[in-house]
């Protein structure tokens, strides 16, 4: 059976944070680690901006190649959640993700 390794390539195209398109945060993600950490740093308007885009999924679709986790962040955005709410929801469902693919490691 094949178990998915949380270990991230060595250089990964990171997810710059936005509040708008063109208006970047400063604030970069290469990894879960990075992602669950920017999540708690970044303004909630970047976070509601993403979410409704549609970006956080794509990102860890396609970078990551987790299609669990980017399936779980696509679901938050019907869950129309705003602020620390949204905060507290993405950093539950990346540290929860983080946590299943460290066990599942040898």
């Amino acid at each position: 059976m094949y178990l998915m390794s949380h270990r991230e390539p060595e250089w990964i195209a990171p997810f710059h944070f936005c509040t708008d398109i063109g208006n970047y945060t400063g604030i970069s993600a290469a990894s879960y680690e990075d992602f669950m950490k920017s999540i708690e740093q970044v303004k909630a308007k970047s976070l509601s901006f993403h979410i409704q885009r549609g970006d956080f999924e794509k990102w860890v679709l396609n970078i990551l190649k987790d299609r669990k986790l980017a399936k779980a962040l696509e679901n938050v955005k019907s869950q129309k959640l705003r602020g620390q709410a949204l905060r507290n929801r993405l950093y539950h469902i990346v540290s929860e993700r983080l946590k299943e693919l460290t066990r599942k490691t040898y």
